[in-house]
């Protein structure tokens, strides 16, 4: 009796074991800063693949096969919105044939939907160069957004796979709590920069300066997205004489060619920021992208 018990046991142990593990969501990330906070927010229970690196220009890649085939084989795609991707991203995913990833289905969430949106033009015209008509879609910078994208994106996930919705809550507490206290601890470690005048090379960084208080003085770039020449950035020189910008701050996937110039002469320091994950050696996940981005900062206002 005894040992057919155990041979059942046995048996159904080996069933148990044959049957397919659940299966983890893979999750498409526009950039790396979403595909950072899918991580933390899904951990095991998702496979997180970003479209995109630190060093790249976010507004100009291409719709290369390799991320149609991911996108065929994701169930969610979490993209910044607000048109950055709008020159790669609506390819990928009518080429990938899809259906559940597409615009106004649950396996496609945009962060700045759930974010106050800033720089929002009066006026949407291609002479003024790469202009968004939802706002400036660099929102990552303001730790405040980051809180309130993570709040939306474990709600997706949850529409997503109902399955993981204990974990996805567990996980956006686990997150939030420790999101909150670090925020405390950046914000006293940044008051000397409240008020600092600074010069953009790219208007990359309103959120940023929003959050912190920077007084933004100007971009380098005549129009979004274009490459001064040496007579406007001569002009900027002159406005620099009278304003007396503190630095420069330059996006690590931008040329330097611009703000080198600039701060050569008007003998400023440029501040090369990481601007997302991996943007820096030391930028390895959303709480070091911070923490590097202050100490950068704070090093240039010295």
């Amino acid at each position: 009796m005894f040992s057919k018990l155990i041979l059942r046991l046995a048996a159904f142990l080996l069933i148990v074991a044959a049957l397919p593990a659940a299966a983890a969501v893979n999750v498409f990330a526009s950039v790396p800063e979403w595909a950072a906070l899918a991580r933390e927010i899904g951990g095991d229970k998702v496979n997180v693949f970003s479209a995109t690196n630190a060093l790249q220009d976010p507004h100009r890649i291409e719709a290369r096969p390799s991320l149609i085939a991911r996108a065929r084989s994701s169930q969610l795609v979490v993209a910044t919105g607000a048109e950055l991707e709008i020159g790669w991203l609506p390819v990928v995913l009518r080429e990938s044939g899809n259906a559940a990833i597409q615009p106004g289905q649950p396996g496609y969430f945009e962060a700045a939907s759930v974010v106050r949106m800033l720089e929002v033009p009066a006026r949407v015209d291609r002479a003024d160069g790469d202009v968004h008509a939802g706002g400036n879609p660099h929102i990552q910078l303001d730790p405040r957004n980051v809180l309130k994208v993570a709040d939306a994106l474990a709600a997706r996930l949850t529409l997503v796979d109902p399955a993981g919705a204990v974990v996805y809550k567990a996980n956006l507490a686990r997150f939030s709590e420790k999101w909150k206290a670090a925020m405390v601890r950046w914000e006293q470690a940044a008051a000397p920069l409240k008020g600092a005048p600074v010069w953009v090379q790219h208007r990359s960084f309103p959120y940023l300066a929003d959050w912190l208080g920077l007084k933004e003085l100007g971009a380098l770039e005549p129009k979004a997205g274009v490459e001064p020449g040496s007579a406007h950035l001569a002009g900027i020189l002159e406005r620099q004489k009278a304003t007396s910008a503190k630095m420069i701050l330059r996006p690590a996937y931008t040329r330097p060619t611009a703000s080198d110039w600039l701060g050569e002469r008007a003998r400023i320091p440029v501040v090369v920021l990481p601007f997302t994950v991996g943007g820096s050696a030391e930028a390895t996940d959303l709480f070091a992208l911070f923490d590097d981005t202050l100490r950068r900062l704070l090093a240039g206002l010295k």
